[in-house]
């Protein structure tokens, strides 16, 4: 986790918002002091996590970097409104997500700011899904070991599925799929695992049956459209991943119509790239993440220069 002097020149802020369904959701960010960000980046964090405390050190590192970062705690997670760990149904988290992210972006201040998507695990089909929504809104992603596929010897038989969807009628709530401990297959450093177990905003008991479920629809959901996937990006994975699939990794990177495309593996990693690994290793993790984004923000896009070409075209006939 980043200590206060890691979070000097940084202006750091948390607010909440009402979804659709009157729900309120926890939202901060980190905006770079005494300058013009780069770029706007929306994190999207993992099942069961949250955005203010186990991703403060990659919202810094960015935000020092000269980025503006911005956040949100879907529902059922971290400091939001919602059942601990419960998702009744992904596709409103992700308009959530998408609503929050537009409304930053359509502010005057932000208007002629390049934006992107940065998810990790789950968060990553929620920055797949979010793109899905408006494919020609955003102007690249960083994809970090996304759930974007359940792998061929993950996939629950038929029969299974099927039992899944009638009981999640019946008892969705109920914490009944069985899991090894994913905090010690995520994140190599037990100090990191200890920080996640001692973290309340953490949701660290078996996963819900609807949860489970919406998980389950939302890999199978993506996986068949991952040619639909068009925006530049950036997809990372630890090659001794064992919580999500590097070849799932590899599979979006070949698929994806995206011209502007690129995908790092990492040997030796785990799945936790942004902070489960030691020093040296999120060092180089992130010198690329950086890097990436630098490159693509000096460059700009041809859907900022015609927004701000129509701009001016509007007060040059006023």
């Amino acid at each position: 986790m980043a200590s206060e002097s890691d979070v000097s020149n940084i202006t750091y802020e948390e607010g909440h918002i009402e979804n659709s369904r009157g729900m309120k959701l926890f939202t901060c960010k980190w905006v770079p002091e005494n300058q013009d960000p780069k770029a706007l980046i929306f994190i999207c964090h993992g099942y069961a996590m949250e955005c203010s405390i186990t991703m403060k050190s990659t919202a810094t590192r960015l935000a020092k970097a000269g980025f503006a970062i911005y956040g949100i705690d879907y529902e059922g997670h971290g400091k939001s409104d919602g059942l601990q760990g419960f998702v009744n149904n992904f596709d409103d988290v992700v308009n959530d997500c998408s609503d929050h992210f537009t409304s930053i972006c359509e502010k005057k201040e932000n208007r002629g700011k390049l934006r992107y998507l940065m998810g990790e695990s789950m968060g990553g089909a929620m920055v797949l899904m979010v793109h899905q929504k408006k494919p020609d809104y955003w102007d690249g992603a960083v994809l970090v070991a996304p759930m974007c596929k359940i792998a061929d010897d993950m996939r629950p038989h038929p029969v299974v599925i099927n039992i899944l969807t009638k009981l999640c009628k019946i008892i969705p709530t109920w914490k009944i799929i069985p899991t090894n401990d994913i905090i010690d297959l995520a994140f190599k450093v037990p100090e990191v695992r200890e920080a996640v177990r001692a973290n309340r905003y953490c949701y660290k008991g078996r996963p819900r049956l609807k949860t489970g479920y919406e998980l389950l629809r939302v890999s199978s959901a993506i996986e068949p459209k991952l040619q639909e996937i068009s925006l530049p990006f950036l997809v990372l994975h630890g090659g001794d991943d064992r919580v999500t699939d590097k070849s799932v990794s590899k599979l979006l990177y070949d698929e994806a119509s995206s011209k502007d495309k690129t995908f790092k593996l990492y040997p030796g990693m785990w799945h936790g790239l942004l902070y489960g690994e030691p020093p040296e290793n999120i060092d180089i993790v992130f010198k690329d993440i950086i890097g990436w984004l630098e490159e693509r923000a000096a460059l700009g896009n041809s859907r900022l220069e015609k927004e701000l070409k129509a701009e001016n075209d509007i007060f040059s006939n006023k």
